[in-house]
């Protein structure tokens, strides 16, 4: 009786953990074969690859296909690989994708993840459209003395390191961008490129280096988001920690702008206007009008903003400047151009790092970009329906809530757009080749209404960074150096290369 019972068992939840994966046969859809209460989530880790990783295998999988299913647990989501119908679901249909489907939906969202990168509906367009002035020319512009101290101290570490054989520019780069969102976002000096154990540090690196447990509960979200509702993404000591910092500053300041022109003046700023009321991208009025709705900004949500500006620009900015150090190592043809041009631009700035400086680096600019081609980070882009939606040119109507993936990373390392995509050559990015660009094909910072609100302040923070290693060494390959590296599989977002990126810092002799 007990074998008998322990089979019917076995046999109840292999038929509940499987019961929608005949979904794409049905419709005659290729698709990912799915794992039993997981579907595709588990790939990851059988694979041994990055999320990245993983949805750029499954659309090289796939090669005549213009998109291809898979599963979200036991939900359908769909893969979308044609160039046209990536345009027409990220651009021309975005009134019914507007979600950007990066947690699964439940009543319940957790404070951090009310952050404008997560949050969906109104929120999200309330709090985007009162923050996009935040990250305009003219604030970047007030904001930039506070990039060139960083700078500065960038200078100094990179002078010590240089007596070295070798130093990690991953974790130069990391310090440099945690102690410029410390003074930027938080308005604080979070010591970062001093001490190499600092808090704030900690926190960056808590965020990024994920524990078992945090790939439990975000596979188990995803699996039974309705279970695990209430489980959080983020472990009690980074939301605590990040919501007492922001009180802590916001306190200090007694709730009003300080003058620094940073992105807590802003949210201050907000937080004097009172209520943020706007149109609904949700709700319509009897006449189909969009109602008007409000959000209240409390501290919460101003510590849930704060953080996706930490968090979103850590990681990301850290891991471009130093690749692209990486990069420039192994073309000390194209370091030196681009040494070149730094040494004159700001030989026209008195010698000195200011806003201007950046934006005439046109060159290094070109560099940036093409190294944010080869490896894009992170290297796909996720949008959730907010209806039922048919996918043009088919007969395949996706349920409202259904995932929707791209892969920049494929798109951007395909010959069909990029000639010999494995080299590195800036010139696809002059002036004059930009335009053979096809839309869609590099999405770095994504594209669209949700794209990157921060992507001027990162190429601005990041470009900064690499003139000021350039301007005083040349980088050049160390014993410890891999061509090309290896990325942690266990990287969900942003890619975390494993054993960092170490490089030979040598002085240059002008």
């Amino acid at each position: 009786m007990i074998l008998l019972f322990i089979a019917l068992v076995s046999i109840a939840l292999y038929l509940y953990g499987t019961r929608n994966f005949d979904y794409w046969r049905k419709r005659g859809i290729k698709y990912e074969e799915p794992v039993v209460f997981f579907g595709g989530w588990l790939r990851q880790h059988i694979d041994r690859v990055s999320v990245s990783e993983r949805f750029a295998n499954l659309h090289r999988a796939f090669p005549e296909e213009r998109f291809v299913g898979f599963f979200e647990g036991n939900t359908p989501a769909v893969l979308v690989r044609d160039l046209e119908l990536i345009k027409q679901v990220l651009l021309t249909d975005f009134r019914y994708i507007h979600h950007r489907g990066a947690i699964p939906l439940t009543e319940f969202t957790e404070p951090l993840m009310r952050n404008l990168f997560t949050i969906e509906g109104d929120v999200w367009k309330l709090m985007r459209q009162k923050l996009t002035p935040a990250f305009s020319s003219a604030k970047l512009k007030a904001m930039f003395p506070l990039i060139v101290e960083r700078t500065e101290k960038l200078a100094k570490l990179a002078d010590e390191a240089s007596l070295k054989d070798e130093i990690d520019v991953r974790e130069l780069m990391a310090r440099y961008t945690t102690d410029f969102i410390g003074a930027c976002g938080f308005g604080i000096d979070s010591n970062a490129l001093n001490e190499e154990h600092s808090d704030f540090r900690k926190l960056g690196k808590r965020i990024f280096n994920l524990t078992y447990r945090d790939l439990f509960f975000n596979v188990m979200k995803r699996a039974f988001p309705g279970p695990f509702k209430h489980a959080r993404y983020f472990p009690s000591e980074v939301e605590n920690k990040t919501i007492s910092i922001v009180r802590q500053i916001m306190a200090q300041r007694d709730y009003k702008p300080s003058g620094r022109n940073d992105f807590m003046d802003i949210l201050l700023e907000l937080r004097q206007k009172g209520k943020i009321v706007g149109e609904s991208i949700e709700r319509q009025n009897p006449d189909g009008s969009p109602a008007t709705v409000e959000l209240e900004l409390d501290d919460e949500l101003l510590a849930a903003q704060v953080f996706a500006f930490f968090a979103a620009g850590h990681e990301t900015s850290s891991s471009a400047s130093s690749f692209l150090l990486h990069i420039l190592a192994y073309h000390p043809e194209v370091q030196e151009r681009c040494q070149k041009e730094v040494d004159e631009v700001l030989a026209k700035y008195d010698g000195k790092l200011c806003f201007d400086a950046v934006r005439d680096m046109k060159y290094l600019e070109m560099a940036f970009k093409e190294s944010i081609r080869c490896l894009p980070s992170p290297g796909f882009l996720i949008r959730r329906t907010v209806c039922k939606y048919t996918i043009p040119d088919s007969q395949v109507t996706l349920d409202e809530g259904t995932i929707i993936i791209v892969s920049t990373e494929c798109l951007s390392l395909d010959e069909k757009y990029f000639e010999d995509p494995e080299e590195f050559r800036p010139e696809r990015f002059h002036p004059d080749n930009v335009a053979n660009i096809k839309k869609c094909t590099f999405m770095p910072f994504g594209v669209g209404p949700r794209s990157c609100i921060g992507e001027r302040m990162g190429i601005m923070q990041s470009m900064a960074g690499v003139a000021t290693i350039l301007s005083k060494f040349t980088v050049a390959p160390s014993r410890s150096s891999v061509r090309k590296p290896r990325i942690d599989p266990k990287s969900i977002l942003v890619q975390n290369i494993i054993g960092g990126l170490p490089l030979a810092l040598k002085r240059r002799q002008k």
